[in-house]
């Protein structure tokens, strides 16, 4: 089932990713176009507090045209672990530190077109030690409680996929009878 690449040719290239058109030759011997979004591999994090309360973000998204609820996240940079980019990450958009940090899955976010992996962490423990944005950041951060972010799933008040994703996933497999569902 897989495909021969024929030819390949980089049409942009920028700060975060490289659009690349691969021409390719399927099994039954059609030819045809892929259009592949090139990206670096992301994490993001479902920081919970001592109170139980989910660390989420509002941050405007340009691309989307709004300003959206999320869970922290961020592209890993050169050379950097997953792990590690969890920490920084953590620190930057909510200011927390994460005594625990725990990865609890990973997945393409639309292989269809993009070659982005993602890595999902839980961290817990947390320490507050400062928000530490960058300078093209405006995040404010929110606390929700499981079920007030699984309702304002249910509301589609959270329209990002990797935090509806990845708060089902936690709720359904991590934290299944601790929810009143």
């Amino acid at each position: 089932m897989r495909e021969e690449v024929v030819s390949s040719k980089a049409i942009y290239e920028g700060k975060i990713l490289r659009i690349k058109l691969d021409e390719v030759k399927l099994p039954n011997g059609y030819v045809t176009v892929r259009e592949i979004v090139e990206h670096p591999n992301a994490v993001a994090l479902i920081p919970i507090d001592n109170d139980g309360k989910i660390i989420m973000i509002n941050q405007y998204r340009h691309s989307a045209q709004e300003v959206l609820l999320e869970i922290p996240a961020g592209t890993m940079e050169k050379n950097e672990t997953p792990e590690e980019c969890a920490k920084r990450e953590l620190l930057e958009e909510t200011g927390y530190e994460a005594k625990k940090l725990k990865k609890i899955f990973s997945c393409y976010l639309a292989p269809g077109y993009s070659t982005e992996f993602i890595h999902i962490f839980l961290a817990t423990d947390l320490i507050y030690k400062g928000q530490k944005t960058e300078a093209d950041e405006q995040i404010k951060v929110v606390k929700l409680s499981l079920k007030e972010a699984l309702e304002k799933i249910k509301k589609n008040e959270v329209k990002d996929a990797k935090t509806i994703c990845s708060i089902l996933f936690f709720i359904y497999f991590h934290n299944k009878n601790k929810i009143n569902l």
